[in-house]
């Protein structure tokens, strides 16, 4: 018989990949190009800008100002395109999109492969998405 295995083991080898994950070229390009964009007094200026627009915006829906707020919104899409347009934001963004490629990937995988040993186990059709019971069961039914 396979060994079974606790809640706690498979706890702590998520906790190895999320490691693993966390030491990747894309998680440590992700973690220089932050630091960057921290570092860039004029992108900080532009966060900053940004969230104080953003902040006037939700006042001004909360007062229903449909035009100050029209014009607020087209200001912060400005600040945006600016922020945008700078190459290392571009890059971070880039490394964002990376990284939760690879997490959804991980995540996949699992449910995958999961689904595949379960089949398997009971005997079912991988290629199908069968499990053994429910090929027993059809079997059944269809010689009766």
């Amino acid at each position: 018989m396979e060994k079974l295995y606790t809640k706690d083991e498979i706890i702590a080898k998520a906790r190895e990949i999320a490691h693993m994950i966390a030491n990747t070229e894309q998680v440590e390009f992700f973690k220089r190009a932050e630091a960057q964009i921290n570092e860039n007094q004029k992108i900080r200026e532009k966060i900053a800008s940004l969230k104080s627009l953003q902040t006037q915006a939700v006042n001004f829906q909360a007062y229903e100002k449909e035009r100050a707020l029209a014009i607020i919104e087209g200001k912060i899409e400005k600040i945006q395109e600016e922020i945008d347009e700078v190459p290392i934001v571009q890059e971070f963004k880039q490394s964002q999109v990376e990284v939760n490629d690879l997490l959804q990937l991980v995540s996949t995988t699992i449910a995958n492969s999961v689904t595949d040993e379960i089949i398997e186990s009971t005997g079912g059709n991988v290629l199908k998405g069968e499990t053994g019971s429910y090929v027993e069961n059809t079997q059944r039914k269809s010689l009766s």
